[in-house]
């Protein structure tokens, strides 16, 4: 890899792009029981103002770009590519090396056609070859274009969501009454702690406050949209079978991205938390641990480099995963604001596979208040440094996200950005984190 260090934002298409028509989510937002806060809709427009937002980011003193390529807008429909949509990701990339910005391209990142859904999506076998003649159509349209590729993003998502659905249905089973409660000032309903505690333990924006008839609902809503009411869409609950599914389609798309062009630089992301523990809960600590990450070095060893992902840390004690600690500081996503955790995890990774290049392809922080942020990237950055002043092969470090955007079944609520955006008018207000990111000397 190259010498330079690598100072970038991220994005993902189905997030910022806007009208993602043809993908699983599409049809899920915009089903009458959808468990979604809101549709994505235009999203932030970045579909049509790309160069905008790559000049800002340039201009505020970054040199990477970490966004990813939607594969229902390449292959909307099964066995069809859109050519005019392969164009548009091939300026995108060229819109970056006009702008001396390094793109890192992302394969998939959650998004599906909606056909693929339809036959049995993550869950089956045959995903792995779709998957493939996906990536082969791209790579060799795009191979002259490429240097850095992740295939996947957070492959080991699939496992996260089944081990919070567990917990959901144990807590619905155990108190099903305390899920909802009123608030007798403001007569409306929230969210018990327990159920807030929830949704802040995994690294994607799930709403986990909907009433179970609600949610029987959109089951059937579903079975009429996919063929099933619960489709297996890359965000849903997995067990070991899914998760070895996407393990070998990673295998198959590194290998076909280096028959085709060698020289491309590949990898895979995983969402990882500081695993943390209390006095009696260090083996289940390390349980969680090697099911987040330990168990896929068998199929990412020989990849050029690893995506790191981290927003926060997880705690265990001998009973399971412990509530955020009274006083911590917690973020809008009910994560706690904790950004030591990055350097935590990157020594871990690096104990466990050592001289693995690591790119940090994402850590952030959804704040209001963006003197909240600037001190996060601050301390994070200090830990990433640290590493560095060790001989750890950090290689590059990507906030998330480059602007406000659809944080999934959560909506427009949740504030990542380094850049406000007006949904009305589409204007981009950056803030001053962006410059303070620019500014930093790694």
């Amino acid at each position: 890899m190259s010498d330079i260090f690598f100072v970038g934002a991220a994005t993902a298409a189905h997030q910022v792009e806007g009208n993602n028509i043809h993908s699983d989510y599409w049809a899920m937002e915009h089903a009458e029981f959808s468990q979604f806060t809101e549709p994505s809709d235009a999203a932030v427009d970045h579909y049509n103002r790309y160069e905008e937002d790559i000049k800002m980011l340039k201009n505020a003193g970054l040199n990477a770009y970490r966004f990813s390529i939607e594969w229902a807008r390449i292959e909307p429909e099964k066995d069809h590519f859109d050519a005019s949509a392969l164009e548009h990701y091939r300026n995108v990339i060229r819109c970056c090396r006009e702008n001396e910005v390094e793109p890192i391209v992302t394969l998939f990142h959650f998004t599906s056609p909606k056909w693929l859904i339809c036959e049995g999506g993550w869950d089956n076998e045959a995903v792995i070859e779709r998957f493939a003649l996906y990536v082969k159509y791209v790579v060799e349209e795009l191979k002259d274009e490429l240097s850095y590729v992740c295939t996947i993003n957070e492959a080991n998502m699939r496992l996260q969501i089944r081990a919070i659905m567990e917990r959901f249905m144990k807590m619905m089973q155990s108190a099903p009454k305390t899920v909802h409660q009123k608030n007798p000032k403001e007569g409306r309903e929230e969210k018990t702690p327990a159920n807030n505690s929830l949704e802040g333990q995994v690294q994607v924006g799930l709403n986990m406050n909907d009433p179970m008839e609600k949610m029987k609902l959109a089951a059937m809503e579903n079975a009429k949209i996919f063929g099933d009411p619960q489709p297996h869409t890359f965000v849903s609950a997995a067990g070991e079978q899914g998760d070895e599914i996407v393990c070998l389609a990673h295998r198959k798309a590194v290998e076909i991205i280096k028959e085709i062009a060698p020289a491309v630089k590949v990898g895979i992301t995983l969402s990882l938390h500081d695993m943390q523990s209390v006095p009696g809960g260090e083996q289940r600590a390390q349980k969680e641990w090697d099911e987040e990450f330990t168990h896929y070095i068998p199929f990412i060893k020989e990849d050029d480099f690893l995506g790191l992902q981290n927003y926060s840390r997880s705690i265990y004690s001998a009973e399971g995963i412990c509530a955020v600690p009274e006083n911590a500081k917690k973020t809008q996503m009910d994560y706690e604001n904790y950004p030591e955790a990055l350097e935590h995890v990157i020594r871990r990774v690096n104990r466990e596979m050592p001289g693995v290049d690591i790119l940090v392809t994402e850590n952030g922080i959804a704040v209001s208040d963006d003197t909240e942020r600037v001190e996060f990237i601050r301390k994070a950055a200090e830990g990433v440094k640290a590493c560095r002043r060790d001989g750890i092969p950090v290689k590059g470090y990507f906030y998330w996200s480059l602007m406000d955007n659809f944080e999934w079944q959560k909506g427009y609520s949740m504030t990542f950005g380094l850049c406000a955006v007006d949904r009305k008018t589409m204007v981009r207000t950056p803030k001053k984190s962006l410059t303070y990111l620019g500014s930093l000397d790694f």
